[in-house]
């Protein structure tokens, strides 16, 4: 079930409880993980990808592809999961995704994925929680 969660980011109604500091990190400070750290990137059960603070699902495994880029990528996100704002920090220019819920940064996305969408969310694994799909192994 999602949770309610401030969109500031701040953990209300339950929202986030049990996240480790470096997901509050990532998921409330706008933090990145090293590339190549999460077990998500090896992933490749059929399921979905659900935000690790509210629980909202984000993406499925179906879009999910090896970019190279060393975090976990989709090439879609699911209807309503995300949201992006612009990111003008370290004096660039991005595209910042954000759960649709409960705002917690995600990752960014960026214009050079495959079709059919041409997009890659390069997404942040530790602010991803990963269930697989029933019938599926552990």
């Amino acid at each position: 079930m999602t949770q309610s969660c401030d969109p500031n980011g701040q953990t209300s109604s339950g929202c986030g409880v049990g996240l480790t500091p470096e997901q509050r990190r990532i998921l409330h400070e706008h933090g990145t993980e090293r590339p190549g750290s999460s077990p998500l990137n090896d992933e490749k059960r059929a399921g979905i990808y659900a935000c690790a603070a509210c629980g909202r699902p984000l993406f499925s495994s179906e879009a999910k592809y090896d970019s190279g880029s060393g975090w976990p990528s989709f090439f879609q996100p699911l209807s309503d999961g995300v949201e992006t704002t612009q990111d003008s920090r370290y004096g660039m220019v991005r595209t910042e995704v954000h759960c649709g819920n409960c705002k917690g940064h995600l990752g960014h996305v960026f214009p050079d994925g495959p079709p059919p969408t041409g997009l890659r969310y390069c997404m942040n694994g530790l602010a991803l929680d990963f269930r697989r799909a029933e019938g599926e192994k552990a």
